[in-house]
Order: C-alpha cells, then structure tokens, then sequence
C-alpha cells in the first residue's frame, strides 16, 4: 500500500518527552514490519497537468524565464519554434492599450524532444526567457499582503514566498500552458481535425447574446479582428469602452470566455469521476484568475423544464447520429457525443489597482497599500489564448486515453467510429529513416 506520509525531521513538530505526538500516531497505525521506506512518499506537487500527455511548468515572474516540459508527446509531428511563438504573440503583454504595458516579445526557444523538424517522442522542452524584469517594483510588497492575491496564502502554506512578480502565483505561468497549448493543437488538427476556439463573451455588465456568434462557421480572424477578441464588431466597442472607463478610475473588471472545440472525437471521458466535462473544468479553474466554469447551458438550465433542455437525437444526411439542439454542451454521461463542445470561464477583477486598500503586514499590523504594478484592468482578452491552451490539453490527453482502452482492438463499427480520421495526413518514412516501419493505417 503507498502511503502519501512521510515523518521528516525538519518538519516533525514539537516534541514530548523526547518523541512526537505525530510519531506515536504514525507507529500505532503503521507497525514497523509493515512499512517499507520506498513506499513513504509525498505525491503533492501540483506543477503537472495530464496522464498520458502530461505537462509540467515552472517559473518565476522576476527569475531567469517561463517554460514547460511536455512529456508523451507522439513521435514523427511536424513542430518548429515559429509554431509555437504564433501562440505566445496572442498572449503576451504590450499588445495594446487595454493590456499590461510590460515589454516583452516571450520570444520561445525549443531544448529538447525534436530532430530535423520532427518530434521524437522524447520530452519537449519549451522556455521563454524574462527580458523587462522590474524587481524594485514590487519593494512594498515584501511586508504587506496584496489583497485577493496569493501572497499571504502561499505564505500561510509555505512559510516563505517569491516576492517579485507573485512567484509562481504569477500570470507568466500561463506562457508555459500556451506553448503546451501550441503542440496540443496541433495534434488534435493532425490526428482528428479538432479545432479549439475561444472568444470573450462578457466583459463587466457587457454581455455579448449567443445567439449572436455562430459556433459552426466563427474563425480565428473574427477573434483577432478586435483588441478585445469579441468577434462582434457592435459589442467589442462597448467591451473596449468598458475597460477605458475603469483604466481611468485606476479600477479594473471581470469577464467571460467562451470556448468551444469543433470535431471533437465521440467517445471522449469517463464515467464517474473522470468525466469529461470535470478534467475540463479542473483544467479551466487552475488559470489564474479564474472563478467561475459552465459548459452547455450551464446554470440556465436550472430555468429550463426537461421538454426544453433534452437534446432529441436524429440521423444526419450522412447516417450519422446528431442532436437536434445541444444543451449538453457536447457531453453527455461525461463522454464527449460528436457534438460541439461549448463552455464558458469566468474570471474575476484584476486584484492589482490603483487605488489605496486596506491590508496587514507579514508581521501583522494593520496598514494601507496602493499599487503602482504593470497590469491588465481585465485579464478577458488575453485569456482566450490561454483558455483554448487548456483544452487542447486536456482534449489530447483524453483522446490518448480513449486510444488505449477503446481502440487497441478493432472497434464496433455498428456503434463506433474511429477517432482518427485524418492521420493518413501525416508523413510516413521509411525503414531506413525512423529505424521502424511506419503504418499510415495507425493513427498518431
């Protein structure tokens, strides 16, 4: 049995009469013919997303640089620095007026897991080094807690912190789930043509109706036509008017993104506890900022009867088996049905204004801070890049899931398909090249 405790020295408390408490607990419920050191492990990291295409981050806002390193990668894919940083330059800051003014280009370098334009199948390593670190910023900081930031909960939980930048509770995380994000889109297009969309839906009391967006035919270009990345030209202005008004009052606002993933593989989750709609929403509320998740109708179907929200199947022109609505948002019993995934992520107001606020100090006195910190009024417009990085990811992941229980063996073609419609797209070698035989047949 693996045990997630362990007894360390350093961290054992107080002692009586010359053993701890926490020790006579641990000996009492574990006698010592029953242990065996290797198992006494601490498994609480935190730093890694996925099973089998699993990604790690790390970073300090104020350090040496962001990256990621993604492991589980399939071999034999297409992947270059450029297809990557495409992603990073919808992310990064300075882009406009209603973003952070920081000065960074988030210029990516590629380490590791490619050779000759491919890659290998060993780990990616991706890093984006800082450029415009201002350190001298953040010296107030280094007594007082921000409020609503993480500074005095990863002192309560550590002990000790990152002050520059908020350490690893710092934005700049999310450069690495991008650059992970690059790759998993670019499996999903490869191997099932699975695109993954977001848009920013709401900002503050701006809500954009969704009827107004046409899930089926919106494209990237509609996104990027606007700072704000609404991809309606009538409620993008007055989402941009929005933020002006709060930037002026040194304020700052909430929003919403929606996400949607067209051709998304049918059979995708589990059931239970790994639902697919669940390692969506675990996924979408690790961004920073984030408070909120919905997908299909979300809560206003609490509104709607049974009559209204059931998703009445019928057969397509293609023989194919549709659902005439989709309230379900793509997922039903936690597995994905072919449909369109829909989903909405909230996020709350930038913590960082300019505006004096109450506070305490590490030692604990109570006094006011006021901020002079490079930031976003509203974190919406640069979280879309982000958001549809997070469910690529978890997409991928599931799709390798399904692929090794579901289809290691000839499928039921009655009732399934295959997920992988369009991996014969993808470039065979020969023997001679890749020291394997390469089948066209075999998806990614």
């Amino acid at each position: 049995m693996s045990l997630s405790l362990i007894v360390n020295p350093f961290l054992r408390p107080p002692r009586t009469n010359g053993v701890s408490e926490s020790s006579h607990l641990f000996c009492a419920l574990y006698p010592a013919k029953h242990i065996r050191p290797e198992k006494l492990k601490v498994q609480a990291s935190g730093n890694t997303l996925g099973t089998y295409f699993r990604v790690t981050t790390y970073e300090e806002s104020r350090g040496g640089g962001v990256g990621c390193i993604i492991d589980g990668c399939p071999p034999r894919i297409p992947l270059s620095e450029a297809d990557v940083q495409v992603e990073l330059d919808r992310r990064r800051p300075g882009q406009s007026r209603l973003v952070s003014p920081r000065k960074e280009t988030d210029t990516c370098q590629i380490y590791s897991g490619i050779a000759e334009g491919l890659t290998t199948g060993s780990p990616i390593m991706v890093h984006v080094p800082n450029t415009d670190q201002t350190a001298h910023d953040y010296s107030e900081l280094s007594r007082a807690y921000r409020p609503s930031h993480a500074d005095a909960t990863y002192d309560f939980k550590y002990g000790v912190r990152a002050i520059q930048g908020g350490g690893r509770s710092s934005a700049r995380e999310t450069i690495a789930r991008v650059a992970a994000g690059a790759v998993a889109k670019k499996i999903l297009m490869k191997f099932s043509g699975t695109e993954v969309l977001a848009y920013v839906s709401q900002v503050h009391n701006v809500r954009l109706p969704e009827h107004l967006v046409d899930h089926e035919s919106l494209n990237l270009d509609q996104v990027e036509e606007s700072i704000v990345r609404c991809p309606n030209a009538e409620y993008a202005k007055k989402m941009i008017a929005a933020i002006d008004a709060v930037m002026a009052r040194g304020e700052s606002v909430g929003g919403v993104v929606s996400c949607m993933a067209r051709n998304v593989p049918r059979g995708l989750g589990s059931p239970v506890f790994n639902k697919l709609e669940a390692e969506l929403a675990r996924a979408a509320m690790s961004l920073p900022a984030s408070i909120g998740f919905e997908f299909g109708s979300g809560f206003a179907g609490t509104l709607m009867s049974g009559s209204e929200h059931n998703d009445e199947f019928y057969i397509d022109k293609r023989g194919r088996i549709r659902t005439r609505t989709n309230h379900s948002g793509g997922i039903q019993g936690g597995i994905s049905n072919g449909e369109v995934l829909s989903m909405r992520i909230a996020f709350k107001p930038t913590p960082t204004i300019e505006l004096k606020q109450h506070t305490v100090t590490r030692d604990k006195h109570e006094t006011e801070i006021l901020s002079h910190i490079r930031r976003d009024p509203c974190v919406a417009p640069r979280a879309v890049p982000v958001v549809e990085s997070m469910i690529a990811l978890v997409l991928v992941d599931q799709i390798m899931a399904q692929y090794a229980q579901c289809e290691l063996f000839p499928i039921n073609t009655a009732l399934q398909e295959p997920m992988g419609s369009l991996s014969s797209t993808l470039p065979t070698f020969p023997v001679e090249k890749v020291g394997c035989v390469a089948d066209p047949s075999v998806g990614l």
